[in-house]
């Protein structure tokens, strides 16, 4: 498993650290669980870093030195790939011929290692995008840097090369056929799932309590990177558009953020700070750094409503974790955020970019408390179809496949 940009050990929600994190940590440990072993490689950003970590049973992370320790900017992380690349070989050289059945990459960078490596050992490379260069700059969110054209060239190489493709939804597929021009026979749909142990419902008042909210507060929620992709400007617009309807709300209302600066979000880091202020609504504005999942479970469960405005979204975890937990998600119609989220059974899909559309889903939640019971109970259904075993099945069936005759990438 290759994971060169960010480290599945890293906590989601910052930085370059998101839901690709929490893919790789959970699919890796159910691999292990049906009785394959994964070993994942990943950048090392501090000197203190073990060289191997056992993150369960059965799944081992592997730092690589290849480049400065601390932050490198992802833009930047290309000139590191042969260093990677070296590491990751002499890592293989230590083992016996033929230790590697399959290498499973994820994001071009790593699939750009895995090419390398897949000629090496003459295994299959599989690779999962999380995100596509030309759909991100097809919906760039105003004030976001379009995506660079090397990536594309190299997103482009890597779909050319792999053995197979692992998309996350219809849409992803369909994109990787379209724009990429993959091989439809080569690419696999197998979506990600949900941790149900951790996430699951819960009395909404408990919830609150625990995290310090009042009883009867009017919570909604928008968890994920603070960057203009995720769109978390849309929410405050929406907020201040609802109460300027409904001033009544602002008493028992909160809008928590919860997350940090990542991407092009990391040139202005206080830039949602300061447009709640310009909008009247720091007063119901509260801004959360990352948490546990546990802790997350229960921001999720005392929650009215989840808002997950993305321009643009290979799936969206966010949303499966919050239905998971007995919430309805107000989410943009676009890429797999609808397999994820079922309109009007589970949550509601907003087509465009209106936050008027947005405030109108969430004043209907909040104003019609059966009716969003209703999806409250189809969400718990929804989220219950996904989880993570299903994923470790569906992505091992795609190894298999992979890893028959004639599917070896050529040498170069």
């Amino acid at each position: 498993m290759l994971s060169m940009h960010t480290s599945p050990l890293e906590q989601p929600g910052t930085g370059d650290a998101g839901g690709m994190n929490v893919y790789v940590v959970e699919l890796s440990r159910q691999l292990a669980l049906l009785g394959t072993e994964v070993e994942i490689f990943t950048r090392a950003t501090s000197s203190k870093a073990e060289p191997t970590v056992a993150l369960a049973p059965g799944v081992t992370v592997r730092h690589v030195n290849a480049g400065p320790f601390g932050d490198v900017r992802r833009e930047d992380l290309p000139a590191w790939l042969c260093a990677f690349i070296v590491d990751v070989l002499r890592a293989e050289a230590a083992r016996e011929p033929g230790w590697f059945d399959v290498i499973h990459s994820h994001y071009w960078l790593s699939g750009q290692v895995g090419l390398a490596l897949a000629r090496r050992w003459a295994v299959p490379l599989v690779h999962t995008a999380h995100t596509l260069a030309k759909v991100k700059n097809h919906a760039l969110a105003e004030g976001d840097r379009p995506e660079p054209p090397h990536r594309i060239v190299g997103e482009q190489e890597v779909v050319t090369g792999a053995s197979r493709m692992i998309a996350s939804a219809a849409d992803e597929r369909q994109h990787l056929i379209d724009l990429y021009a993959a091989d439809p026979d080569l690419v696999d749909v197998v979506a990600p799932g949900v941790d149900l142990e951790v996430f699951r419902p819960g009395e909404a008042a408990a919830a609150r309590t625990r995290l310090g909210l009042p009883p009867d507060v009017v919570l909604v929620l928008f968890v994920g990177r603070i960057q203009p992709l995720k769109a978390p400007d849309m929410l405050l617009h929406a907020t201040a558009y609802l109460l300027a309807h409904e001033p009544a709300l602002r008493e028992r209302m909160v809008v928590a953020v919860i997350g940090g600066p990542s991407g092009s979000g990391l040139d202005r880091p206080d830039a949602l700070v300061k447009l709640a202020a310009e909008l009247g609504i720091c007063d119901v504005v509260r801004f959360q750094p990352p948490v546990p999942q546990p802790e997350l479970a229960d921001w999720y469960r005392a929650a009215s409503a989840v808002v997950v405005p993305s321009h643009s979204e290979s799936f969206g975890l966010v949303a499966l974790e919050a239905q998971a937990c007995g919430t309805p998600v107000v989410a943009a119609a676009v890429g797999g955020l609808r397999t994820a989220v079922r309109h009007g059974v589970s949550g509601i899909l907003v087509e465009g970019r209106d936050p008027a559309a947005y405030a109108d889903a969430l004043a209907r939640l909040i104003g019609q408390p059966r009716w969003r019971q209703r999806l409250a109970a189809g969400a718990v259904k929804q989220a219950a179809e996904f989880g993570w075993s299903a994923t470790a099945r569906g992505v091992l069936a795609g190894y298999r496949d992979a890893a028959a005759p004639a599917t070896v990438p050529a040498s170069a």
